[in-house]
């Protein structure tokens, strides 16, 4: 017979009673995901479901070049920049601030040699002749803007439309209000293309405020991104089920007495998913099974492209399984920022990403995933048009171009514009607050009703700021 613990005090009998719901809730959810293995093997949730209202997108692939990539030499050309080259900056423009403090050094020339390409006739320099044949499918916007001058702000910005740190990253948020499309796999995953620390780390996709069940899942570089996924030779399935069972228990055990630690949470639901993936994650990040033709396509014949065309390719694989928001970090650990020898640096990190990235363009087309994925292309800020140490350029974030492609969005247009000289967003300038908004309202989401109480008030993705930028989807 079953002893039943009658309650002593107030706060017990809510505690137990509390815990009894969660139970409940915890029932639900294993059946669910016992339905769904009886069911659907590989389960689909109704695109728009949970969504405020009609999404163009149903996930986003985010390839950030950390460090911030030189706009006016990749997609901006500035003839009068050129024009001026070894001059300083005319009075006109006033003071600027950089990273370095207040700039005076001379403007420097861009070497690159730009062409129109596809029936829109899109600038793009001879850095990007993959990318180049991909224009058409693209909106290349070339008026962003930010607030951060340094990385860590910069980079804290893109992510969480903050440049303090301690808010949800946009992966979380875009969790937190569709879910996922597969319960077998994370919703939000994380790839850098080398072991170098990306600038602020795990707060890049932390959950922030919100429960950490939301932030995302950082995947290791090379041939096994998901790393002790397999169960060890010599432990049978019941073994490895009894495990899970024993530390379960203890875990929950310790989450009653804790209510309040999120992280307890999410780490006994990160185990949940674990044995989950080990049914269907070794297939997905499964690489072998690609034709030769694809491997081609995304450069993983070239030594140059193998890295980061690896990733790509993955990356394709996550969202045509579910995967709800794939973010890729290229030159990881600032490698983008050409403070000193801006052209050997461009022409390395340019050779190893322009392939696979137009690949991972054509991939998506041609199997017909271009439609619902947002392909979205960019770093934390541009360069300036001013020269340091000679042949480098500083940070700049007052205008830079970022690009975005399917998902809703109209190709083939390019948006915006800087100043003669690269130097300020001048016309349909747009904010990361704006960039952020515009993402959430292609997947469905509206940037003003997504909210998440914390600490008493509502809290939003943009920080109350931003809106959808129209001409994204209208020309």
């Amino acid at each position: 017979m079953q002893h039943i613990t009658i309650p002593q005090s107030r706060r017990e009998f809510l505690a137990k009673s509390g815990a009894g719901f969660g139970a409940v809730a915890f029932t639900g959810l294993q059946a669910q995901y016992a339905r769904a293995a009886v069911e659907l093997p590989k389960p689909k949730a109704t695109i728009g479901t949970q969504a405020h209202f009609a999404p163009t997108a149903k996930s986003v692939i985010f390839l950030f070049m950390e460090g911030g990539p030189s706009h006016i030499d990749l997609f901006d050309p500035k003839p009068e920049l050129n024009r001026l080259a070894g001059q300083h900056l005319p009075e006109s423009f006033g003071t600027v601030i950089t990273a370095m403090g207040e700039f005076h050094a001379p403007l420097l020339a861009s070497k690159r040699k730009w062409q129109q390409h596809g029936e829109c006739g899109a600038w793009v320099s001879d850095w990007l002749p993959y990318t180049a044949q991909c224009v058409d499918d693209m909106a290349i916007i070339r008026s962003c803007w930010a607030d951060g001058i340094n990385h860590s702000a910069g980079v804290c910005q893109m992510n969480t439309c903050s440049i303090l740190g301690g808010r949800p990253s946009l992966g979380s948020w875009v969790t937190y209000g569709l879910g996922s499309e597969n319960q077998n796999l994370p919703a939000y995953v994380v790839m850098q293309d080398n072991r170098s620390s990306v600038v602020n780390g795990p707060r890049n996709w932390s959950a922030g405020f919100m429960p950490a069940v939301y932030q995302g899942i950082h995947l290791q570089e090379g041939a096994q991104p998901v790393p002790n996924l397999n169960t060890p030779e010599g432990i049978s399935s019941a073994e490895q089920q009894g495990k899970l069972n024993l530390l379960n228990t203890l875990n929950r055990s310790y989450a009653m007495q804790h209510p309040q630690q999120s992280e307890l949470d999410a780490r006994i639901r990160s185990y949940e998913l674990a044995f989950r993936m080990q049914a269907e994650a070794p297939e997905a990040v499964d690489l072998s099974q690609e034709t030769a033709a694809t491997n081609a396509l995304y450069g993983l014949d070239q030594k140059d492209t193998e890295g980061f065309g690896r990733l790509c390719l993955l990356s394709r694989r996550l969202v045509e399984r579910g995967v709800r928001f794939v973010q890729l970090y290229h030159g990881a650990g600032s490698k983008w920022d050409a403070h000193k020898g801006i052209e050997p640096n461009h022409s390395k990190l340019c050779a190893a990403m322009d392939k696979p990235v137009a690949g991972l363009l054509k991939d998506l087309k041609q199997r017909g995933l271009l439609d619902e994925t947002l392909v979205i292309w960019g770093g934390e800020f541009g360069r300036t048009p001013m020269s340091e140490q000679g042949d480098g350029r500083d940070h700049n974030p007052t205008g830079f171009t970022m690009w975005m492609a399917g998902g809703g969005v109209k190709g083939g247009q390019t948006i915006g514009t800087t100043d003669e000289l690269g130097l300020r967003a001048v016309e349909d300038r747009l904010h990361v607050h704006d960039l952020h908004a515009s993402i959430l309202h292609l997947l469905g989401l509206s940037n003003m009703d997504l909210t998440y109480f914390h600490k008493g008030r509502p809290e939003r993705p943009t920080v109350n700021e931003g809106a959808f930028f129209k001409k994204l989807v209208t020309g």
